[in-house]
């Protein structure tokens, strides 16, 4: 049974039956799926159950009065109610619900938008948004005008082998001829192109008269902001399958590399991660709106890649829950670009990307939205070498999955965070949803934590820090004495025998060094802290290393 998804919600048939009945909520959930791209409601299995109760009957009334309170409680929404039997023997209603030609809407007015797996309400501005951007019939779907004959031949035959040779694709539709699987993606339509085949497998002058086909500048940078190199694809020869290949291809950046230190040897590491920047030019070129003119723009600074598209991002998703929600705004492009294999399932695109970076001690990528525009960027270099040496050897010994991954890099590369400030950088809804990220990080000794509830603090096990000689900055800002000292303490008990030099570099300057100097001297009177040697050549260590 399908688990719930951006297409697919569970409810207790106590939704729809009886004194528990709540038509408000299901009428609420209809307009999600008929506002995004459709969906279907399995009325009668239970949230995190895969089957219904056995045994399970539905009146067999339900399903008629189900099609009339949801056309009763909801503006252009269709829904088609059919009844389904489970293995188990139980009963269950499948409440198919088409995408809206307009703005669905419940009868009081309100506006709802199923993302990813949450149904969010849409108010104010971008109520005009959500229906600027559902015309009665998608982009990708318009007539060209251009004949089906116009697809240019080497264009559509390697079009043809690369669906053949995929491992995505079904035997089935491998078996299609070269005019069926023009129908089957969508690129054709009676005799002629869509827009969407023209954007693929046009000519280059049918392109052309598209308007709105990608056009991409890459632009290069000293450390002064000054250009002084540029590459442009603008002549619209390419197909955007084709745009990520000659981009990767033709920069030469991309394909630098530079040395970092691995204990008494040297590591050579690209200066850019290539499964990184191809996705980052997938999401760009996927998910731009194409009713709308600009250049996708790749600004090369000496620290720094820059991806930016015009256009905003999909109604429902903000930079703040990229790694979660998923709303794709060309599903006949995704579709082709997921089966030739050149982006990742719904919705794993950006984890794959915070789970390359992170793997690599680098830091996560930034997202921000402007007013017509999205930028994502990621830096160059690696900030902490260390953090690559301990992410590999962690992931070969225990096969972590990616948010494990992506939770330890996140720890490794700050000197612990705090529930809620993790739940802030994985962009979960709160402390509470950080069980999956964290998984087994704890019970495999790499994670600990010290605190409870929301005040839990969680940090990489310093032993392992340690060994991967990862010197962690220990900065807190406003810092009060008794706060100070317990941060010395946890200071000591990572790097046993330091010097206040080396503990004032971990701690940073927002500590001077007199204020340093007496805090160790109080531990020292404590007996919390013993200090061996005099003046410069004193190291300090904890009573009983911890």
């Amino acid at each position: 049974m399908t688990l719930e998804d951006q297409h697919t919600d569970r409810k207790s048939l106590r939704t729809v039956t009886g004194k528990t009945a709540d038509w408000e909520a299901l009428a609420k959930d209809c307009v999600c799926f008929a506002n995004g791209a459709g969906g279907r409601l399995l009325i009668g299995i239970e949230d995190g159950e895969a089957l219904p109760p056995a045994g399970q009957q539905v009146p067999p009334e339900l399903l008629d009065h189900l099609r009339k309170r949801i056309g009763e409680l909801t503006v252009n929404v269709q829904a088609l109610p059919s009844l389904q039997h489970a293995a188990n023997g139980g009963e269950f209603i499948e409440l198919a619900i088409d995408r809206s030609p307009g703005v669905a809407s419940t009868r009081d007015g309100r506006y709802f938008l199923r993302v990813s797996d949450t149904c969010q309400p849409v108010l104010g501005d971008d109520v005009l948004r959500l229906a600027n951007e559902r015309p009665g019939r998608p982009w990708e779907a318009m007539d060209s005008g251009a004949p089906r004959a116009a697809a240019d031949a080497d264009k559509l035959a390697r079009f043809v082998q690369a669906i053949r040779n995929s491992d995505r694709v079904k035997d089935s539709v491998k078996e299609k001829g070269a005019d069926e699987l023009l129908t089957h993606y969508g690129l054709a339509f009676g005799n002629t192109l869509t827009r969407l085949g023209v954007l693929l497998l046009g000519t280059t002058a049918d392109r052309r008269a598209l308007g709105t086909a990608p056009l991409v500048q890459a632009i290069k940078y000293d450390e002064q902001g000054q250009k002084i190199n540029k590459w442009v694809w603008d002549d619209c020869a390419l197909s955007p399958v084709e745009l990520v290949d000659a981009i990767w291809r033709e920069v030469p950046d991309f394909r630098e590399s530079y040395e970092v230190a691995e204990g008494l040897y040297r590591r050579s590491v690209p200066a850019y991660d290539e499964k990184v920047v191809r996705e980052l030019l997938v999401n760009a070129l996927v998910h731009r709106p194409y009713t709308q003119q600009g250049d996708i723009y790749l600004n090369l600074h000496p620290e720094r890649l820059e991806v930016v598209n015009p256009g905003r991002l999909p109604l429902g998703v903000t930079p703040r829950n990229m790694l979660h929600a998923s709303r794709r705004r060309n599903e006949g492009l995704a579709r082709v670009f997921h089966d030739l294999g050149l982006m990742e399932r719904e919705g794993s695109g950006f984890d794959l990307i915070y789970d390359r970076l992170l793997s690599q001690g680098r830091p996560a990528p930034v997202p921000e939205e402007g007013a017509d525009w999205v930028k994502v960027t990621i830096q160059r270099r690696i900030v902490k070498p260390e953090v690559m040496r301990l992410m590999t050897e962690a992931d070969e010994r225990f096969q972590l999955t990616q948010r494990e991954r992506i939770a330890l890099g996140v720890l490794a590369q700050t000197e612990g965070m705090t529930a809620r400030e993790l739940a802030a950088v994985l962009e979960t809804d709160g402390a509470d949803e950080l069980a999956p990220w964290l998984g087994r990080l704890q019970a495999l000794g790499l994670v600990q934590s010290a605190g409870r509830t929301k005040g839990t603090r969680y940090f990489v096990d310093p032993s392992l820090l340690r060994d991967a000689s990862i010197s962690i900055p220990t900065t807190l800002r406003r810092i009060e004495p008794h706060r100070l000292l317990e941060l010395v303490r946890e200071d000591l008990r990572r790097y046993p025998r330091s010097k206040i030099g080396e503990i004032s570099a971990r701690v940073g300057p927002e500590v001077n060094r007199s204020q340093l100097k007496r805090a160790l001297a109080e531990l020292v009177g404590l007996a919390v802290v013993v200090m061996e040697g005099e003046r410069n050549g004193a190291h300090y260590r904890l009573v009983v290393e911890e």
